[in-house]
C-alpha cells in the first residue's frame, strides 16, 4: 500500500513538472498485456512515454539506475500496443522523470529509445 501511495506521488510530481514545461498530459498509467506506461503526453508535435521512477534511498542505485533494459522493453512493448491503436503515427520519444529520496524530480529526455 505504501510503495502505491509513493508511486502515486511521484507520478504526480512528474505530472506537475511536465504541465509547467507545456506538455499537455494524455493519459495516465496505460496498461496493456505488453506492460504499463506511467504517464503519456503531447509535447508540440511528439509523443512521449514517461517513465516514472523513486527511491526513498539509494542503497540498490538511484532512480535513473532502476531503469533496467528489462524495464525498457516492457514500456516500448506498451508503447507499441498504444501507437497500434492510432490513426497515424507520430514522432515519439521516452522520457523518463526520477525522484531520488524525496528530492526534486528530475526530467531525463530521450531516457531510453525503441531500436527495434
Amino acid at each position: 500500500m505504501l510503495k502505491q501511495l509513493l508511486g502515486k506521488f511521484a507520478e504526480n510530481r512528474a505530472e506537475k513538472l511536465l504541465t509547467d514545461a507545456g506538455l499537455s498530459i494524455l493519459q495516465r498509467n496505460y496498461r496493456c498485456r505488453q506492460g504499463e506506461i506511467d504517464l503519456i503526453a503531447q509535447d508540440g508535435d511528439t509523443l512521449v512515454f514517461v517513465e516514472v521512477r523513486s527511491r526513498a534511498r539509494r542503497d540498490y542505485g538511484s532512480a535513473a539506475e532502476s531503469i533496467t533494459p528489462a524495464k525498457q522493453r516492457r514500456v516500448i512493448a506498451a508503447a507499441r500496443h498504444y501507437l497500434s491503436t492510432l490513426r497515424r503515427l507520430p514522432a515519439c520519444r521516452f522520457d523518463a522523470v526520477t525522484l531520488d529520496g524525496g528530492g526534486e524530480p528530475v526530467w531525463i529526455k530521450s531516457a531510453f529509445h525503441d531500436v527495434g
